[in-house]
């Protein structure tokens, strides 16, 4: 056989292998999708499990490396940094934002990376969770979860991480309860200054500002109120909320599906693309509370920018939050552009405070194939910095008072004395 029929007798024999992997892939992807998912894969102990609120923790693997999105590998650091990371995520999306596949899971390259992870699961909100508001996210179950997290992790000084409106949460958090022990926050793409007229959400804005002094106007004559209304009517169910999140990429959404046609023989790509979908399709309801909060004063007022979020009878001082802060923006974000996110640097008191824009769009930027290399990479140094043993301070022992130095007298005083004290005594 010459070498010819050799050639072409391997690609006969490739082209085969490749018709064979796509049938494969085909079937696969329409008759057992569940094969392909891999999201949420990694394990967890569960802290606290709430009605709806729990908490999970994520421990060390076992493993000596984790694997990252481009094959290398990245050994695990068996030294864990003293100050623990709380991972918050926003409302309306399941906790595989964060593990979406296990060479781009969050979780486990910040474990790899040496801290102790914990992460706040706001679970799957029903029609009778609709009334829950920022106060009860922000607040409340915030603080129950940072109780949790400092009993089973015995450190009083955390770092908390959020992306988008689970960066507004521990803002809200910090602003409402100033505590001491929030060391770090990073924020991710979370929406700050509404009055830019940049990107989709300052846009929403600007109608609603545009709106207030009509509404106010009707108000004043009519019981149409948005304070009023049944929370229940303004939840958002969860096909809604996918819409948003799709929405925030459109393009996207259209290629991935070519993409496949085009490499279905490519089994790394299908199990990716299977997982990125079914988590985009599978968004949550989102909270009628939440959003009747966020679409009063709070947006007409462009309180975030501000420094101060009123919300009933609470007020969240974000200019008066000093922990050390880190703030990332998508460079190619349609709604939360790097105008919109940067301007959380100048309204918190914090010393120590930086903004820096990543590649990416709204979910690219946390959970893209470059989010690993930029975000999380920066994040996990940035932290490593500042996630030391706090120093011990010394027992305040009892203070001693300054010994008094008396002046020595002179030898002829000392004797003058001692011969008038001789007198004394004679005569007595």
């Amino acid at each position: 056989m010459n070498d010819l029929a050799k050639n072409a007798l391997r690609q006969g024999m490739g082209i085969n292998r490749r018709l064979s992997e796509t049938a494969a892939n085909g079937v696969d992807w329409l008759f057992k999708r569940d094969t392909l998912i891999k999201s949420g894969r990694t394990w967890f102990e569960l802290v606290h499990d709430g009605d709806l609120m729990s908490v999970r923790y994520y421990e060390l693997p076992e493993d000596d490396e984790i694997e990252l999105t481009d094959g290398s590998r990245r050994p695990i650091e068996r030294k864990q940094h003293a100050v623990p990371l709380v991972l918050v995520p926003p409302l309306g999306v399941t906790t595989e934002t964060f593990d979406l596949l296990p060479q781009r899971s969050l979780v486990r390259y910040m474990v790899a990376a040496g801290f102790k992870v914990y992460l706040v699961d706001w679970g799957k909100p029903r029609k009778e969770h609709a009334h829950l508001g920022l106060i009860d996210y922000s607040y409340d179950m915030m603080s129950t979860a940072l109780a949790k997290i400092r009993k089973h992790s015995g450190s009083e000084d955390l770092s908390l991480m959020g992306w988008c409106m689970g960066g507004l949460l521990c803002l809200l958090y910090q602003g409402q309860v100033k505590d001491q022990h929030v060391r770090n926050i990073i924020t991710v793409a979370s929406p700050i200054d509404l009055e830019t007229g940049k990107g989709v959400i300052s846009a929403v804005a600007g109608v609603a500002q545009a709106l207030d002094g009509p509404a106010q106007l009707v108000s004043n004559y009519s019981n149409l109120r948005l304070n009023t209304l049944d929370p229940a009517r303004l939840s958002l169910p969860p096909w809604m909320t996918t819409l948003v999140f799709k929405m925030t990429d459109p393009v996207g959404s259209v290629t991935t599906y070519l993409d496949l046609v085009t490499r279905m023989g490519d089994r790394e790509f299908v199990e990716s693309h299977s997982t990125t979908s079914d988590y985009l399709n599978n968004m949550l309801r989102y909270p009628g509370g939440v959003f009747k909060d966020m679409s009063g004063r709070v947006v007409t007022d462009n309180q975030w920018a501000k420094g101060r979020v009123t919300i009933g009878d609470h007020v969240a001082e974000l200019d008066k939050i000093q922990s050390s802060l880190l703030a990332f923006a998508g460079e190619n974000d349609a709604l939360v552009p790097p105008e919109v996110a940067a301007k959380i640097v100048d309204v918190v008191a914090s010393k120590d405070r930086e903004f820096r824009t990543a590649p990416g769009g709204h979910m690219g930027v946390i959970i893209g194939s470059k989010a690993q290399n930029a975000v999380w990479a920066e994040s996990a140094e940035w932290l490593a910095e500042r996630s030391g043993a706090a120093p011990r301070k010394k027992p305040a022992g009892r203070k001693r008072k300054p010994a008094v130095k008396t002046k020595a007298r002179p030898k002829a005083k000392r004797a003058a004395r001692a011969k008038t004290k001789a007198k004394a005594k004679a005569k007595a």
